[in-house]
């Protein structure tokens, strides 16, 4: 009988040769090395952790698991399949891959961030059941979630951020009672938000930004510990729910969320950070939002709130930002909202204020003004009077012309279907010809894994830009751009826009130009100015050279990451964890128009200028894909050989631009104004700790690590190389700079660690 009793060691032997599977499984990434010259009598347990590698054992078994990889990049296209350019190979099999994984029977923790690994999630995960916390980001995960995973009922985190489900959120969340952190950011989960989070009393963090979730949202004040519900960039459609009054942060922007602000949000005493912007929330917003003890950040913008914020307004004295722009609202600005100190910042332009002081032309009047307030209710009565009028005659003209309407609309779905194919054999240009651009592989962002396809490029009037943009007046002008003059706008019942107008020239062929258009929008990338349309204005002839092209892209209002790198920016500088934060962002942007789309979109105007920062720091490229507008409109000739030629140059060209960048984000804008000359003459002083403390900016000198900045600094010498065969790819750059934020967060950790174990000095 004791034959039969395993001892310690054939316990861990067992344990060790999973390990030393999942290694082999998962390629041999760095982050395993220390594994390399390990045999399977070998102790995995006793070797030291590492930021990217943790083992931890009890009783000769693997309770915890934790591996960082560096495959973070975005995936291409495989027989119809999303296959990533830089995870794990075809021959990976991600249910060899669980199976071997769940040998290690005591495991709890669970975290497999960055590693490649792609395919559906296998039900055999379920067999991992004592595990605690799962954490599979930034990977290349599709399909649904297994069933079977609600089994896990231990679980208390669960994070599978930045891969690419895409299947209906599932019904059986309820099943996770201990649940405490549900995070399910940027993926393809559609499907309306799931009723049974309700019902799970732990929950503390709801995050599920980024997502094709619509509907209802219900009501979650049963949630009584949640902290944190983040549904930014769904498309909800519903009146803002109730909520506990144990929550902290709300982000619910970017929506299509209507109704009044509930006068119980008035009532959230803990609640810290409020985002509702760019909904269709309405009326006045309740004045006790604005006192609430421990209200930090509250963003209101680009609703159709209108009515009078009354005078007596009482501000709370931890509130730091408000944003009411981009709203309806009238009569006079309270006090405690008018920037008088550096301790609140305040917006509220393109509302209908009456103000006294020097901003009074931020504000709008006429006709978009009289639809606030009382005006308001005589254009919905109106309306109504209209509508009442009208019912009769519009029933009978259904009826009447019902059969003509559906002949005529099913010959427009075939007309509108066959167009593009017809335009494009009738003029294909030199270069990129329309008929590569209409079938170009779109991966990453634009895959949606076999489900819907992406939309054309919206066609504006003309009518509507000039109405947005209040005639092209020069009060909306905002300078010119790498081509064409800039209007800001704001589109009627819609958001604030940034537009480009340009001139056409006569050869210009317009199919061609559509076939580019559509094209770019179809870039929809995080870190990307979006494309949402464009009008072309006829002014005589087809081709007439008064022709215009007008451009309309989403608007980013915080201005551009040059003017927080000056000198002059005290107020607003970045410390080198947020720089090395959007250098990535800008870096993720650039690699996804190199990879993203087949043939390339190359040649993106990389200046810190063109990086423009959202009201959350995010960074957004503007500007790219010019080239291939430029191309079409200015007639340039190009040859097809010549463009496979040049394809490395224009690659090498943009990572010897994104190089100035690395190098304006260490230095300031000197960088810039004085291109190579600066590099040459200063390229030497990067070498030693004297020299970088002559040119480096100050702020980055007192925030960086050493080896974070020694880091930063090898890639944008490598970059600004003046030979462009020494260049590194995009992959190498993001690689880089994702493992100098790393290093850098590591080092902050520790410091912080350290200052706590310290304590404070008497």
């Amino acid at each position: 009988m004791f034959m039969f009793i395993p001892g310690t060691h054939e316990l861990q032997s067992d344990q060790t040769k999973a390990l030393l599977q999942l290694r082999k499984l998962l390629e041999y990434p760095p982050s395993l090395q220390a594994w390399e010259n390990e045999n399977y009598n070998a102790d995995l347990c006793t070797l030291s952790s590492s930021p990217n590698l943790t083992v931890k054992c009890e009783d000769d078994s693997v309770t915890e698991l934790k591996i960082l990889g560096d495959k973070s990049l975005k995936p291409s296209t495989f027989n119809g399949y999303a296959i990533p350019n830089h995870t794990l190979t075809l021959d990976f099999s991600i249910d060899s891959f669980f199976t071997t994984l769940t040998r290690l029977t005591s495991l709890r923790v669970l975290s497999l961030v960055s590693l490649g690994l792609w395919g559906p999630l296998p039900e055999t995960v379920h067999r991992l059941s004592l595990l605690e916390v799962l954490d599979l980001s930034s990977n290349f995960l599709f399909g649904a979630l297994p069933p079977r995973l609600s089994t896990m009922v231990k679980l208390y985190t669960v994070t599978l951020d930045d891969n690419y489900f895409n299947a209906t959120l599932p019904y059986w969340f309820a099943s996770f009672s201990n649940l405490t952190m549900l995070s399910l950011k940027s993926n393809q989960f559609k499907g309306q938000f799931p009723d049974s989070l309700c019902k799970i009393q732990t929950l503390e963090v709801i995050s599920m930004p980024n997502n094709l979730i619509y509907g209802e949202l219900p009501d979650l004040s049963s949630l009584i510990g949640l902290h944190v519900l983040d549904l930014r960039e769904n498309d909800l459609d519903s009146q803002l729910p109730l909520l506990p009054k144990s929550v902290v942060t709300v982000l619910l922007s970017n929506n299509s969320l209507h109704g009044e602000i509930p006068k119980k949000f008035g009532e959230l005493d803990h609640l810290q950070h409020l985002d509702l912007s760019s909904n269709y929330l309405s009326r006045v917003p309740p004045p006790s939002l604005f006192s609430l003890p421990n209200i930090s950040y509250l963003n209101l913008a680009n609703n159709v709130l209108s009515g009078c914020i009354p005078g007596k307004l009482t501000c709370g004295g931890k509130l730091g930002f408000v944003d009411i722009s981009g709203n309806k609202l009238n009569g006079g600005l309270p006090s405690c909202l008018v920037n008088t100190s550096d301790s609140r910042v305040v917006r509220y332009g393109g509302n209908c204020l009456s103000l006294d002081n020097v901003d009074s032309h931020t504000q709008r009047r006429g006709s978009y003004c009289d639809e606030s307030g009382f005006g308001w209710k005589k254009v919905e009565a109106w309306k109504v009077a209209v509508a009442v009028a009208l019912v009769v005659g519009i029933v009978i003209a259904i009826l009447v012309s019902g059969v003509f309407l559906c002949k005529k609309c099913h010959q427009r779905k075939i007309i509108r279907h066959d167009l593009l194919p017809k335009i494009l054999q009738g003029n294909s240009t030199p270069g990129v010809s329309s008929e590569i651009l209409a079938n170009a592989r779109f991966i990453s962002q634009t895959v949606k894994l076999g489900s819907q396809a992406t939309t054309t490029c919206r066609q504006f009037s003309i009518e509507e830009l000039k109405e947005a943009a209040r005639n092209f007046d020069m009060s909306t002008y905002v300078g010119e751009g790498s081509i064409g003059k800039l209007y800001k706008g704001k589109l009627e019942n819609g958001p604030h826009v940034m537009i480009r107008s340009l001139p056409l020239s006569k050869k210009c062929s317009i199919q061609n130009l559509k076939a580019r258009l559509d094209l770019l929008s179809k870039l929809q990338h995080p870190n990307l100015v979006s494309l949402l349309g464009h009008c072309i204005e006829f002014r005589g002839h087809d081709d007439s050279s008064s022709n215009k092209l007008h451009l309309v892209y989403e608007y980013v209002p915080n201005g551009n990451y040059r003017s927080y790198l000056s000198e002059f920016s005290a107020g607003k500088a970045l410390k080198w964890s947020d720089r090395l934060a959007i250098l990535i962002g800008v870096a993720k942007a650039v690699h996804f128009l190199h990879t993203g789309v087949i043939p390339g979109c190359f040649e993106n105007q990389l200046k810190t200028r063109n990086i423009l920062l959202d009201e959350h720091r995010i960074p957004k490229l503007s500007d790219y894909g010019i080239a291939i507008i430029r191309e079409e409109i200015d007639k340039h000739e190009a040859k097809g050989e010549k463009l496979k030629s040049c394809q490395r140059t224009k690659l090498e060209s943009d990572v010897y631009n994104f190089g100035f960048i690395l190098l304006e984000s260490l230095v300031g804008p000197i960088a810039s104004d004085k291109g190579e000359t600066f590099f040459i003459n200063e390229k030497a002083s990067f070498g030693s700790q004297d020299g970088r403390r002559k040119i480096v900016d100050p702020l980055v000198l007192t925030t960086c690590s050493q080896e974070s900045l020694s880091i930063a600094i090898s890639i944008t010498t490598k970059c600004i190389s003046l030979e462009s065969s020494s260049r590194p790819s995009f992959e190498d750059v993001l690689w880089n700079l994702q493992y100098a934020a790393q290093v850098q967060a590591t080092s902050e950790a520790d410091q912080k660690s350290d200052s706590n174990t310290t304590g404070p000095s008497l």
